[in-house]
Parts: structure tokens; C-alpha cells; sequence
């Protein structure tokens, strides 16, 4: 029996390809799939009063310490829903991380 039950994730990775005919930057998404990630739901809040309807969504998801790839400027999906990194996550130091987790993440979705 698993004490912590973890999850597949996907990170959309940004990749540049090229410019539109304006001059700006075309950027796609590649996918790559993470198994063994922990996440925990975080704080929601509703946005100002310029829009009622908007919603802030934020969780955590724990890397595990296998996963060594820079997350700035991604995208994370857990369970078909969209969210972005926040910052330039840093891995915690081995030697003060004993567990399989090795990478925090904040993530958000914004809505309306």
C-alpha cells in the first residue's frame, strides 16, 4: 500500500518557431509526459471587482527528484486542466530533500 499516491502530469515545454509576419515571436507547445508527481491543490480567489467572474486556481506539484529540467515558461495539465509555472523553480539540495520529491513547482490557472 502507497502512503502518498502520486500522478502522471504533463509539461508543455515552449518551443520558438520563428516569426509571424509581424515580427513576433511563434511559440508552440511540445508535451512530455511525468509520472510519479505529488500535487496539492492551493489557494483559489476570486479576482477584483473589474471582473466578478474571474478566478484564481493555484497548486503545487512536487517533481519527482528524477525529473531534472528547467520548468520557466512552462505549462503543466493535471487531470485536463491547464496551468502555468510560476517563476524558476529550483531543485532542493539532495542532501536536504530524503524523500522521492525533489522539485517544487507553484502553478495557476486564471479564469475570467
Amino acid at each position: 500500500m502507497e502512503l502518498i499516491r502520486t500522478r502522471a502530469v504533463t509539461v508543455r515545454r515552449p518551443v520558438a518557431k520563428g516569426a509571424d509576419r509581424f515580427g513576433n515571436p511563434v511559440v508552440e507547445y511540445e508535451p512530455e509526459g511525468v509520472a510519479g508527481a505529488l500535487v496539492a491543490p492551493g489557494a483559489t480567489s476570486d479576482l477584483d471587482a473589474a471582473r466578478p467572474d474571474g478566478a484564481r486556481v493555484a497548486v503545487t506539484v512536487h517533481f519527482p527528484k528524477s525529473y531534472a529540467k528547467p520548468l520557466k515558461g512552462c505549462e503543466v495539465v493535471v487531470g485536463g486542466r491547464t496551468y502555468r509555472v510560476v517563476g524558476d523553480p529550483q531543485p532542493y539540495a539532495d542532501e536536504n530533500c530524503p524523500g522521492p520529491f525533489g522539485l517544487a513547482a507553484e502553478c495557476e490557472a486564471v479564469d475570467g
